[in-house]
């Protein structure tokens, strides 16, 4: 059964008045068992002296916890345990007999470290039957246990005039452990600690007129690898735009967009802000959109900003738009059928000048995606199990200038992903098994006059093609299986392997970053680059503060092992642990 909130608090201040209690016994020094228990019982006795004065609610228990504890210690009677007349609630966890001591002094309000971390009030107050101290880690738990934001009285604050304000924003920290990945630098270790924060005002005017400013300060810290672009990026505007509501069209609303965003379309697998990455990604430009209950229909054209989306990489100076790349489409959403929705776009991607480590040139792409859900319920309306399938494909043409060689080509490349889960809602912990494919073209004969290597633009790769980020879902093969459970409401678990391929062996293996890694092209026709498996645990203790733990493991195959230098490695791992709280 799991623990209500007030038992962890309880079970946390138990556990570290145990703590403190065996640290007292544990230092004691005489190496003899009885000048141990001697010892002991004069420390333990001396420190209840000391730090009693934290503790209140009198009641009347007896303190045979830490007289046991040092029993078990130190092979020895702990001492006395004198009568618990007027002993604390806090005192029997502890072992101690008396608050006497609680009397002797006043310090004042959160002045010793036991009484900051625990919560209580002014020493003195354990002779009191309530606290007056505010700020007590009670009132920080149940902050944190709340979907309150700690901002939530400067949201929608009145200006006058029609005009509101709201501020708020999120903190991360994510801690990685990594080693033999296909990345800059490697093939080496490196366990470092990325931070980032992002505060945001916005400004409305009705519903007429939005005004956003979003800042960012990503860091990396202890790192033992070369910087990526998605790891920095110091004091820096992330978003600010200005967003008006140009009227009503039939069933729907106009709006125009312009400025500094994110963009960010279907499942994400050729749109994505990135927000695994520290710096998130960006771009510059302008929007024009229509929402109804059936349709969402986006018009956009734009320039990439930051490293993360393709350009230079300016981890402490200002970034500013790519002028050399433009990316721009259409992006419909139907959303009249019944559990599902069906995605149709065109985008385009031109970038002047030549690239050799990224695709570049006039890339097209039209494509198609489906995403729906059925649900079998039983006679009382009780949902049973539910089936999810996603079906995605893309076509690309265009003309690539001289990437991965010397002339330039016509491009001809496509991709297909589709992936099927079913979920058993009545059984313990809701488990979910789901089956994914994914295809995306390589080139078999390079510098022929046609590329067909897909380019996936601006993707998520990480919640795709494995979370260790080795792989760019160019050229490759990916069948995958995920299993998902529920242990309570607030804990996921999902586990996945991943079996991942070469489509052309003549092709090179592309990094996370979408760049073709030195070695990667091979003659022999190795195509298997390796599996990978991916543990990962989130717990949501609200809608405002996750913590995730994730774990990963791949297993290089020849394409890997027996390409040539710098490629070769042996097997790579990640371990990382993240929190993230929004405010």
């Amino acid at each position: 059964m799991p623990l209500l909130f007030s038992d962890r608090k309880i079970l946390l201040r138990a556990v570290l008045g145990a703590f403190t209690a065996v640290s007292a016994s544990a230092q004691a020094d005489d190496p003899s068992v009885g000048g141990r228990a001697a010892q002991t019982g004069a420390r333990v006795e001396a420190e209840q002296a000391a730090v009693a004065p934290l503790f209140e609610r009198p009641v009347n228990v007896t303190s045979e916890l830490t007289t046991r504890l040092t029993t078990h210690l130190a092979d020895a009677p702990a001492g006395t345990s004198g009568s618990a007349s007027a002993a604390t609630f806090h005192a029997k966890l502890m072992g101690w007999s008396s608050t006497s001591a609680a009397c002797a002094s006043s310090p004042t309000c959160g002045e010793t470290v036991h009484s900051k971390l625990m919560g209580w009030g002014s020493p003195s107050d354990a002779c009191a039957t309530s606290s007056d101290c505010d700020g007590t880690i009670d009132d920080w738990l149940d902050d944190l246990d709340s979907d309150r934001p700690l901002l939530a009285d400067f949201r929608n604050v009145c200006l006058g005039n029609g005009v509101t304000a709201s501020v708020g924003g999120e903190a991360r920290f994510r801690h990685m452990n990594e080693d033999m990945r296909l990345r800059p630098g490697g093939p080496a270790r490196s366990t470092y600690d990325l931070w980032r924060i992002v505060p945001h005002l916005e400004l409305k005017y009705g519903e007429c007129i939005t005004g956003y400013v979003q800042a960012i300060d990503a860091s990396i810290f202890n790192e033992d690898l070369p910087v990526t672009a998605i790891d920095r990026n110091r004091a820096d505007l992330l978003q600010y735009y200005v967003d008006v509501a140009l009227g009503d069209v039939g069933c729907g609303t106009v709006h125009a967009r312009g400025g500094r965003q994110f963009l960010k379309y279907g499942s994400q697998h050729l749109i994505s802000p990135l927000a695994w990455g520290n710096t998130y990604r960006n771009f510059e430009g302008v929007k024009l959109y229509y929402t109804s209950d059936d349709w969402d229909i986006d018009g956009f054209w734009t320039q990439p900003v930051n490293g993360a989306a393709g350009n230079v990489f300016r981890p402490t100076s200002f970034d500013h738009p790519d002028v050399s790349r433009y990316f721009s489409g259409i992006y419909s959403t139907y959303k009249g059928l019944d559990n599902a929705v069906l995605d149709v776009y065109w985008l385009f991607l031109d970038e002047d000048n030549d690239k050799v480590n990224r695709i570049d040139g006039e890339r097209h792409t039209i494509g198609a995606r489906y995403d729906g859900k059925t649900v079998t319920k039983d006679c009382c309306g009780k949902v049973l199990n539910t089936v999810t399938f996603e079906l995605e494909g893309a076509y690309q043409f265009g003309d690539s200038e001289s990437f991965l060689s010397a002339v330039d080509e016509d491009i001809d490349a496509g991709m297909l992903h589709s992936s099927i889960g079913y979920t058993m809602n009545q059984v313990m912990w809701s488990p979910t098994i789901k089956g994914v494919f994914y295809w995306a073209s390589g080139d078999d004969n390079p510098g022929d006059g046609e590329n067909n290597n897909f380019n996936t633009l601006f993707p998520l790769g990480h919640a795709y093609w494995g979370i260790l980020d080795n792989l760019d879902g160019s050229n490759l093969f990916d069948y995958s299986i995920q299993a998902i459970v529920k242990p309570s409401r607030k804990l996921t678990l999902l586990s996945a392997i991943h079996w991942f391929e070469k489509d052309e062996s003549a092709s090179p293996i592309f990094n996370v970053a979408g760049t073709p890694f030195p070695g990667g092209a091979t003659t022999n026709g190795d195509k298997d680059i390796g599996s990978e498996l991916d543990l990962i645990a989130t717990y949501a203790h609200s809608e405002l503060l996750q913590i995730q733990f994730g774990y990963s493991w791949f297993w290089y195959g020849e394409a890997v092992t027996q390409a040539a230098a710098p490629l070769p490695r042996g097997d790579a791992s990640q371990l990382y642990f993240m929190t993230t709280y929004a405010f």
